[in-house]
């Protein structure tokens, strides 16, 4: 299968991709590297540095015509995204889309978008959240990231684009940087 990866360069993205590439699939990676280091590339993926809010990205799902795109490019720090929610919609609401309606015009087999595990449920209520927990986000970040299941939700159901979102919690190992949003455990 071709798989595209959008924050391949990233801790979580990265491993993805090893995974990916030890299965025998052919792996086609889109970072910016804002976040990502070219460390974490492997080296038998095809790497395109790529902004998920530039249009080349969207041309180049179009032109590769992936079976998969695995979208785990994001803002992630959930204080930028309360200082300056405008690039936290930016990047994680209209990238996605953009995302999307590439996918959908390439013929995308289906659609795997990484969610939040906490943000999206805001206050949560009930220990452990079962999937049916309700989402009320009280971050930005947590909004954005709650909007693109529902815009893939959308998707699937105007343009028949399958869809899956990871709700990840708290993922912690190798190539995590500890100085940065995510690095409670590390």
């Amino acid at each position: 299968m071709k798989i595209l990866v959008t924050g391949g360069a990233g801790f979580i993205g990265s491993h993805v991709v090893d995974g990916y590439i030890a299965d025998g699939h052919e792996v086609l990676v889109v970072d910016n590297l804002s976040t990502g280091k070219p460390a974490n590339l492997n080296p038998n993926a095809r790497f395109f540095e790529l902004d998920i809010c530039d249009p080349k990205a969207g041309d180049l799902i179009r032109t590769e015509k992936p079976d998969v795109v695995n979208h785990h490019a994001a803002q992630m720090d959930v204080r930028r995204s309360v200082a300056d929610p405008l690039f936290d919609a930016e990047v994680n609401i209209l990238g996605t889309i953009r995302l999307l309606l590439a996918a959908r015009d390439a013929g995308v087999k289906r659609f795997l978008f990484v969610s939040s595990g906490g943000a999206a449920y805001g206050e949560q209520e009930i220990f452990p959240a079962p999937e049916t927990h309700p989402t009320w986000p009280v971050s930005p970040y947590g909004v954005s990231k709650r909007s693109g299941e529902l815009y893939a939700f959308f998707f699937m159901n105007e343009y028949k684009l399958p869809f899956t979102a990871f709700r990840y919690a708290n993922v912690y190992g190798p190539r995590q940087d500890p100085h940065g949003e995510a690095g409670v455990v590390a």
